[in-house]
């Protein structure tokens, strides 16, 4: 491996090892780079440490800390240890179209561009293709973000140089889940980006997600986020979307099964909309709040139209690339 590679993946865990290992084997599958894979493990006590000592591929760097100190701090350990000019941050539950680093990097240079992200599929824990979310347009990504995080795959997405990450001091380590939302905010603010159309993440989409078993945490750092970035959402004329989080709590209830609660999370959020005055938004959380009781097939937050939820799985999630080291 070269000493200073083009780009360090960041991976941080914490005892899930039969995830890492797939998500891994994922990250060590990029065609046409020269990468190194930095895994953060954060103070797991089950098999991780004894299967990413039987890797056995010189690309992985291993950094432990004997105690959880959160995923911000797990990312920025590896940002501090990264050696690429170019870091791509990849959640342990997460898969890597082969093309990733490559498609976002020439993206990026082509367009003078400091950090690119693309579409990203959702997907269960079997590889089914669940909805495929657009990249937002790269051109009004900012205001975006101060309405909601419209970010495919969150963090799993994003990749970026590291000069940029490290000048703006990368992760806020007072948050967990929306750490990588607050890190986009700025970035947008101190840099252009690129968006790539095509689908080159899958989120994976299962009960053990961190959005389905710490919902009041979530709700709470999203009212951190708002009032973090107040004036900034004032200086562009956008107010940050309490009731999109609503519809997005409960678009991942959808996702296991969890239809009641789904269908009260989405009449809630029609109810506030309807308070606002925004009757499309109305319209659409009530009609997914009905999907939602029938089991049926979801959008994110109902701001897009629904599209096939059975969309084919693409070459790189079936060919075995991503079935463990």
């Amino acid at each position: 491996m070269p000493a200073a590679p083009e780009f360090t993946v960041i991976i941080p865990t914490r005892d899930r090892w039969p995830l890492l290992r797939t998500t891994l084997r994922s990250a060590l599958a990029q065609e046409g780079v020269e990468l190194e894979v930095v895994v953060v493990d954060d103070g797991s006590t089950d098999e991780t440490a004894a299967g990413l000592a039987a890797v056995g591929d010189e690309r992985v760097r291993v950094l432990r800390h004997a105690s959880s100190r959160g995923v911000a701090a797990a990312r920025n350990a590896g940002v501090a240890a990264a050696r690429g000019e170019w870091l791509a941050f990849l959640d342990d539950d997460d898969l890597w179209s082969p093309d990733k680093l490559r498609t976002q990097r020439d993206a990026a240079v082509a367009q003078g561009a400091a950090w690119a992200y693309s579409s990203a599929l959702v997907v269960d824990d079997r590889r089914s293709v669940i909805d495929r979310i657009d990249a937002p347009a790269a051109d009004r990504l900012l205001e975006t973000l101060l309405a909601y995080n419209p970010m495919p795959a969150g963090s799993s997405n994003v990749l970026a140089r590291a000069a940029v990450v490290r000048e703006l001091g990368g992760h806020d380590e007072s948050l967990f889940h929306f750490a990588g939302w607050d890190l986009w905010i700025r970035l947008a603010v101190a840099a252009p980006a690129v968006a790539c159309p095509e689908p080159l993440v899958a989120y994976v989409q299962h009960p053990g997600s961190m959005l389905i078993t710490e919902r009041r945490r979530v709700v709470a750092e999203w009212e951190r986020i708002a009032d973090k970035h107040r004036a900034l959402s004032a200086e562009h004329g956008v107010e940050f979307d309490r009731w999109g989080l609503v519809g997005w709590l409960a678009w991942a209830d959808s996702r296991v099964g969890r239809r009641y609660r789904a269908a009260a999370g989405y009449l809630r959020a029609g109810i506030m909309y309807a308070c606002r005055r925004n009757l499309w938004m109305t319209r659409r959380s009530l009609q997914a709040a009905g999907a939602a009781l029938l089991g049926q097939a979801l959008t994110d937050t109902g701001r897009r139209p629904a599209r096939e939820a059975s969309a084919a799985a693409p070459a790189w999630l079936t060919d075995g690339r991503s079935d463990g080291p």
